[in-house]
């Protein structure tokens, strides 16, 4: 069986954000990894400057994760 490569989908914005989307995607049983741009050496430097982290996933299931990313996105939107 041949491995998928991953593609970059999304930067997220927070740590919530990651979360709760990880959740999703476990729960839909879709692949995925999630890696934070936190580094311990810079106090958390990366983040500021490029988000606090990043979704990569093979490239098939990519627009289903942006769609679900987008919703995540509306639905805290709306509830501020």
């Amino acid at each position: 069986m041949e491995q998928e490569a991953y593609v970059k989908v999304d930067i997220l914005e927070n740590e919530i954000e990651a979360q709760l989307l990880d959740s999703i995607l476990n729960e839909r049983n879709i692949p995925h990894h999630i890696q934070s741009y936190h580094d311990t050496a810079y106090d958390g430097l990366f983040q500021v400057q490029k988000g606090w982290g990043v979704l990569v996933a093979p490239e098939l299931w990519s627009e289903e994760i942006s769609i679900i990313l987008s919703e995540i996105r509306q639905s805290a939107e709306q509830s501020e």
